[in-house]
């Protein structure tokens, strides 16, 4: 096992390799789906081919984390580092973070989250954050338990 792998239990957290495409799709819709993505408004092509690029772009900011059990992908999470005013290191924000439905409350969530903390700590970063619909009650369970609320309302303006 090396430095980009750590075990949980029967899960392995892991960088994505090109050769998860297949599975990582899977997640990736149905993340997309549970945020109201799909059919008629699911993301177009181009960006979900984007996306894996970039995951696999030492030149890009942004990485991509797989739980594994055996053969088959379990969850995904995609992160990355940017600046802040409020601190000198890098700070890194959680953007996606899905399991498979029959993964759900099996601590395969808690994995990726860890291992993203051990990673980001690595890396120099002095801040992890994420945020996720109010509505979220399952996954809120899990971020109540491994991270602070920050209080926040998120606004946004789409260009």
């Amino acid at each position: 096992m090396d430095q980009q792998t750590e075990m949980t239990g029967k899960v392995e957290i892991r960088s994505a390799r090109p050769e998860d495409f297949a599975q990582w799709k899977v997640l990736w819709d149905g993340y997309h789906a549970f945020y109201g993505r799909s059919g008629p408004t699911a993301l177009a092509p181009h960006i979900t081919e984007t996306t894996w690029a970039r995951l696999h772009d030492a030149a890009e900011p942004v990485h991509g984390l797989v739980a594994v059990s055996g053969d088959r992908l379990l969850g995904i999470a995609h992160y990355l580092y940017h600046r802040s005013t409020s601190l000198v290191g890098p700070t890194c924000y959680l953007q996606d973070l899905y399991t498979a439905e029959d993964a759900r409350g099996k601590g395969v969530g808690r994995a990726l989250i860890e291992e993203l903390y051990r990673r980001a700590a690595a890396d120099g970063a002095e801040r992890v954050y994420w945020q996720t619909h109010h509505t979220n009650a399952t996954a809120r369970r899990l971020y109540n338990t491994v991270a602070d609320d920050s209080g926040f309302v998120v606004y946004r303006k789409n260009l």
